[in-house]
């Protein structure tokens, strides 16, 4: 006989709100990776390494090490705990330097990379290398 509806319109569908803010997130993430890709694949051209070796896993992080350390076996010891965090932190710091660049630099590497990374790929500095011991 009688019937009540509680419902309310909000004027939005809240599930769809919800359901698109996941393909936003990752669009942006995907933008970003790949504007990363494109700036390390400048980097290794500007070390003269092959530009290629920024899309093979492992292989990357391994050309990165030999740019920042000399040795690019180091990237190892991103497998040990504790020292992997040690290493994740110089690593901007030692980019930097490696390219003639300070430390404070290295700070925005580390903290702003979306920001620093384009900067370095896409300046004129040239790649200096790593001062043997």
């Amino acid at each position: 006989m009688y019937g009540y509806n509680y419902s309310y319109d909000y004027g939005f569908d809240s599930f769809n709100v919800l359901r698109t803010l996941p393909t936003g997130y990752w669009f942006g993430v995907s933008i970003c990776s790949i504007l990363l890709i494109i700036c390390y694949w400048k980097l290794y051209e500007k070390a003269n390494e092959p530009g290629w070796a920024a899309i093979v896993p492992f292989y990357n992080t391994y050309v990165l090490f030999k740019m920042a350390f000399g040795s690019g076996w180091m990237f190892l010891l991103l497998l040990v705990p504790i020292v992997n965090i040690v290493f994740a932190i110089m690593l901007p710091f030692k980019l930097a330097k490696a390219f003639g660049k300070s430390s404070g630099f290295g700070v925005g590497l580390w903290l702003l990379p979306i920001i620093f990374y384009p900067l370095l790929a896409f300046s004129n500095d040239k790649y200096v290398g790593v001062e043997k011991k």
